[in-house]
């Protein structure tokens, strides 16, 4: 079964438990497989690996939109937010630890031949496409730059 179908299993799921704040979430999550599927140029489907990116953003919104409320002293809408990025979490692959992420780094260094910050675009290129969805993009190029110097 792959993400999409998961996720509209996990509707009816949330529908029969009444649980106002995972339904909302699932049908954003949902709303938004649909449009990627229905693009214009796409082939109506959507790979696990498109869908994930599209969690991983959507994730990315709800914590950044949770630390603006949380600055504007709205704590209600913040937690709200954090829910809900909660729920979308539980759909991505698990997030790499700096000491996972900084071990796959020099692996892909060595195999890459890098050597000086001149190369960090090699690098980033393999990075990006063998870390996508385990490591967030500007952790991955913070680690690289990191290892680099």
């Amino acid at each position: 079964m792959d993400l999409f179908d998961t996720i509209s299993e996990d509707i009816k799921k949330a529908m029969l438990a009444k649980d106002r704040v995972r339904l909302e979430t699932l049908r954003g999550i949902k709303k938004e497989f649909l449009e990627a599927k229905t693009a214009k140029g796409g082939d109506g489907t959507l790979p696990d690996a498109a869908a994930t990116k599209i969690l991983a953003k959507m994730a990315k919104q709800r914590r950044e939109t949770a630390v603006i409320y949380t600055e504007q002293n709205r704590p209600e809408l913040a937690d709200n937010e954090l829910a809900e990025a909660a729920v979308i979490e539980e759909y991505l692959p698990r997030q790499l630890t700096d000491e996972e992420l900084t071990a796959a780094v020099r692996d892909i260094i060595a195999r890459v031949g890098a050597t000086s910050p001149k190369e960090m675009g090699k690098v980033m290129g393999v990075a990006s496409k063998e870390l996508a969805g385990k490591a967030d993009g500007k952790a991955i190029s913070t680690k690289v730059r990191e290892l680099l110097a």
